[in-house]
């Protein structure tokens, strides 16, 4: 079941031109002619706010919603009209949406058994995978006396039963407290990578989706914003609308002039090969640095939060806007402390300033 190392990864899904108009016509659409391939072996994570078209998208892929215009490729074959059991996918919801009736191994089976597949393998492909998500001899177990996390567990190794050629997940983890969420999103990762499932997950937790994926897509609005690996996306966030979902507020009207660029808060230094011209700047927060008040832009410490690693200040120069810096637990300064501040290039990110 183990996925064969050094195998060429071949594209499994592609989504071309893909629209979905709900309501009136001339409206918003939904998806709005979307373009996405996804490897085989690929975990490719869809994040965005509610009603940015993320859960539609899966649903397009997964037969239960008819797209208006564009195609889904599933291995090369188009899939319009094809049903959602005859595509080859699984599905797994924040719900779990398991059967109260039958014990464990009566819906992890299910999809084995509308497939007629014989006992002795159904029983085999039970127990290995409840071996594998961490569930082992659970078999005769009611679903009524599992924990939340064990019902996930569950509900998973019912999607992973049948072998589908992609798994989609949708707010996989939604229901679960952080912690459980933290402990279950390695493991998943694990045991996709173990199984070489190719997986297309939809979730609005950042966290979730940067731990778990291979590539984050970010949906604004039916369009994707930006694809890329979560290394990627999380520092260079393509547009503003990406910046500020991730969390990041340092985001100042500026000019470029050479090696800096002129903002509200004077002159912050740009990466190497930036072009001349206005801009949106965004520095992010590792990028704004402490220093005495005489040697850099004058400020306010106006709060403090405690975030685990380090402290999150919000700073409030003189002129201009507050913003945000992230300081080591020890180096903290106290609420209205003077402090100066200074910028790295390295954490400041030209936006694109043609998208949102």
């Amino acid at each position: 079941m183990t996925a064969q190392a050094g195998s060429t990864a071949r594209e499994l899904l592609r989504l071309g031109g893909v629209t979905v108009r709900f309501g009136a016509p001339g409206g918003r659409p939904a998806l709005d002619a979307v373009d996405l391939d996804v490897a085989a072996q690929e975990i490719v994570c869809v994040l965005g706010p509610s009603g940015s078209g993320k859960s539609t998208l899966l649903r397009v892929v997964a037969g239960l919603q008819q797209a208006d215009a564009g195609d889904v490729l599933l291995e090369g074959r188009d899939q319009a009209g094809v049903p959602t059991h005859r595509r080859g996918v699984g599905l797994m919801f924040q719900d779990h949406q398991l059967f109260p009736q039958r014990d464990v191994a009566g819906n992890v089976a299910f999809g084995l058994r509308m497939r007629r597949s014989a006992r002795a393998e159904q029983e085999r492909t039970v127990a290995e995978l409840l071996d594998l998500v961490g569930l082992p001899g659970a078999q005769r177990r009611a679903v009524a006396s599992l924990s939340g996390g064990e019902q996930q567990r569950v509900a998973l190794a019912r999607a992973l039963a049948p072998r589908p050629r992609l798994l989609m997940l949708d707010e996989p983890l939604g229901q679960l407290d952080r912690g459980l969420r933290e402990r279950l999103v390695v493991e998943l990762r694990r045991l996709f990578r173990e199984l070489g499932t190719t997986v297309l997950a939809v979730t609005h937790d950042q966290g979730e989706a940067f731990a778990l994926a291979d590539r984050v897509v970010v949906m604004q609005d039916g369009r994707i914003a930006q694809s890329g690996s979560p290394l990627d996306v999380w520092q260079r966030p393509a547009t503003e609308f990406v910046a500020r979902f991730l969390g990041f507020d340092n985001v100042v009207e500026a000019t470029v002039q050479g090696e800096a660029a002129v903002t509200p808060w004077g002159k912050v230094p740009v990466p190497e090969g930036t072009s001349d011209g206005p801009c949106r700047l965004l520095v992010r927060p590792a990028g704004v640095r402490l220093t005495s008040a005489e040697n850099g832009l004058p400020c306010t410490v106006a709060a403090r939060t405690f975030r685990g690693t380090h402290v999150a200040l919000l700073l409030q120069p003189a002129g201009g806007p507050q913003m945000e810096a992230a300081c080591p637990l020890r180096e903290a300064p106290e609420t209205g402390a003077r402090v100066g501040v200074s910028f790295a290039a390295e954490d400041v990110v030209v936006l694109d300033a043609s998208a949102g």
